[in-house]
């Protein structure tokens, strides 16, 4: 066989090169998942299962923004005999009141940079804009 010495050795190194990935995550330690404070009293009824609102909620809020603002579907939800008014601040921020201790947890943990802040205030926020003004 013609140049087996570089053959080889480049096989080698190849094959480490392409499994890296594997050996490393095999032998490094990930941080827990994230716990994100629930409101008080626990695991309450949301607007949706606790499971879909943990893989979908992002979806739900753009769906509730694009109905809201382009199509003026201000549509009432009712959640175990509460009523919600689509929205962020509305519905969302109603239960869980501290970004901080819900949002920003999980957001912190897959490094996702939501823009949802950008125009929303936090609780925290709006009750600071009303004492000032």
């Amino acid at each position: 066989m013609y140049n087996k010495r570089f053959i080889i050795p480049g096989l080698v190194i190849f094959v480490l090169f392409v499994t890296f990935p594997l050996w490393f995550n095999a032998f490094s330690t990930a941080s827990p998942v994230p716990k994100p404070e629930l409101p008080p009293g626990g695991e309450k009824e949301c607007v949706a299962p606790a499971s879909e609102m943990r893989d979908r909620h992002m979806v739900l809020l753009n769906e509730w923004r694009d109905g809201v603002l382009r199509d003026g579907e201000r549509d009432v939800i009712t959640v175990g005999g509460k009523q919600y008014r689509k929205g962020l601040q509305m519905a969302c921020m109603q239960c869980h009141t501290s970004k901080e201790k819900f949002c920003d947890t999980c957001h912190d943990y897959t490094s996702v940079k939501p823009f949802c802040w950008d125009c929303h205030l936090t609780p925290e926020e709006a009750a600071l804009k009303k004492e000032t003004h």
